[in-house]
C-alpha cells in the first residue's frame, strides 16, 4: 500500500514546485507569462516550471491506473 502512495506524493510535489516555477521564473522569450513558459518547456523540457507541473499530473495518473490495478 504504502508503494501505490508515493506516486501520488511525488506526483503532489511536482505539481506545487511546477506552479511554484511557473510564477517566479523569468523566460529568454516571450511577451507574457504563458509563451515564456511554453518556450522554457520546449527549451529546458522537465526542468522547467511547465514540465515539472505536467510531469506531476503524468505521476498522479501513473499512480491511480496502479492502484486500479492491483
Amino acid at each position: 500500500m504504502v508503494m501505490i502512495l508515493i506516486p501520488f506524493i511525488f506526483g503532489l510535489v511536482l505539481v506545487v514546485w511546477g506552479i511554484y516555477r511557473m510564477r517566479t521564473e523569468d523566460g529568454l522569450f516571450g511577451k507574457n507569462r504563458k509563451s515564456k513558459n511554453i518556450f522554457n518547456l520546449l527549451l529546458m523540457g522537465e526542468a522547467s516550471g511547465l514540465g515539472q507541473f505536467s510531469g506531476g499530473i503524468l505521476f498522479i495518473i501513473i499512480g491511480i491506473v496502479a492502484f486500479i490495478v492491483k
